[in-house]
């Protein structure tokens, strides 16, 4: 097991109403390490100038840093370098996905399979793209266990699903989805599959090619890098096949332009970035790779379930305390609800004494409403938290009680 740093993220230093901060809240998004946050004001002060532009000097240092770093990042995946388009975040991922390639895919009678435990981000924008195309969107049930119902999904998968789409692991329930199951039974019937991986990509050892889906999308921001950069991966064989089509449009993708019409640049890589990009985030984000590649990604793993594991076991000797989603087979955080108390109250009074954790209904809006919870308390971890921390969660409940009399 690896020795947690503390000292490698600043922001922690810092004390929350006269208490040290406790940060429980790294699903919604994480710390960064002053590795990071030194990687960004680098680039800035020593090569920022455009990419691909330019034929000085520190627009050469610029395209090199900016090569790099989607090496680094693709290769943090197990991705190839064309495979990673560059987006802003998860949600533009999938946004991406839906212009580039359901629009002109889908039709009526079509299918698409998603899921009720996805985050609004990969679920609204498949309404939306269903309601244009006139395709039918399905929802896989999730149990009462807090697991997707592969039953249901064995049932309703047929000729007519083009496409799969559910979260790597669920923000609300922690739940770690069969992926590798389920995409074997997607592809049997012909569909694609698209794994939402914003909350997997800070936790679990992720290979892009040996899962063998279609598409996956995560935000830098979750996995200690900066917000404002993430990624699709998408298959090289949809991107050379034109299957997967641009879906931005403007400087840089271009590869030659009459008054009548444009043609694209041939890599991949380049036909799917239009405009200037972010190049200090993505150097900021493979740094953030680098970081924890030095870790291990089976160490962070290993260390996010020993934070779950005593998570639940030391919560669960609280009886007011209702813990959401699996009691096993979870990462990254555990959800509850707490008797008598709404979970906004609640986090308010954790708040207060320095501890910060995320209320409400996490972008699952379907979820709560099936399982008839208004709100949840979500404690969410990364590689910089410890047990000590949730020692503390633990004794500033005692403070819910003595403020609301539970």
């Amino acid at each position: 097991m690896f020795a947690v740093r503390k000292q490698d993220f600043p922001i922690l230093q810092q004390k929350v109403n006269d208490h040290p901060l406790v940060y429980l809240d790294s699903a919604a998004t994480s710390q960064k390490p002053q590795v990071v946050i030194d990687a960004i004001a680098h680039y800035y002060q020593t090569a920022n100038a455009n990419v691909h532009r330019g034929v000085h000097s520190l627009s050469d240092k610029s395209t090199t840093a900016w090569e790099n770093a989607r090496q680094t990042v693709a290769s943090f995946f197990g991705a190839k370098q064309e495979e990673l388009v560059v987006t802003r975040n998860t949600t533009e991922a999938i946004n991406g996905v839906v212009y580039g390639w359901a629009d002109h895919k889908l039709k009526a009678g079509d299918v698409v399979i998603a899921s009720l435990m996805d985050h609004h981000s990969n679920l609204v924008t498949w309404q939306e793209v269903c309601g244009r195309t006139g395709a039918k969107l399905k929802l896989i049930p999730v149990t009462d266990r807090g697991e997707l119902d592969l039953e249901w999904l064995k049932e309703n998968l047929d000729k007519h699903t083009q496409l799969l789409t559910l979260p790597h692991v669920s923000n609300a329930l922690g739940t770690l989805n069969p992926v590798e199951e389920i995409t074997q039974l997607a592809h049997a019937v012909g569909a694609r599959i698209l794994v939402d991986g914003a909350q997997s990509a800070p936790h679990l050892p992720v290979n892009f090619k040996n899962m063998d889906i279609d598409f996956f999308v995560f935000s830098g921001h979750k996995m200690l890098g900066p917000m404002g950069v993430g990624g699709l991966l998408v298959k090289n064989e949809l991107l050379k096949s034109g299957e997967m089509k641009p879906w931005l449009f403007g400087g840089g993708m271009i590869a030659s332009v009459t008054k009548e019409k444009a043609s694209f640049q041939l890599d991949s890589a380049e036909r799917m970035t239009a405009g200037t990009p972010d190049v200090a985030s993505l150097v900021g984000l493979a740094v953030a790779c680098k970081y924890l590649a030095k870790i291990g990604m089976k160490e962070v793993l290993a260390h996010d379930l020993e934070l779950v594991k005593y998570t639940l076991e030391q919560l669960g000797k609280n009886e007011k305390i209702q813990i959401v989603g699996p009691k096993t087979n979870r990462v990254g955080s555990v959800a509850f609800t707490y008797q008598g108390v709404h979970a906004h109250d609640l986090a308010q009074v954790l708040d207060s004494v320095g501890v910060a954790v995320r209320s409400g209904h996490h972008c699952t809006m379907p979820l709560h409403t099936h399982f008839g919870w208004s709100a949840t308390v979500r404690a969410s971890f990364n590689v910089y938290n410890t047990k000590e921390d949730i020692d503390v969660l633990v004794k500033a409940l005692k403070k819910v009680e003595q403020v609301f009399g539970s």
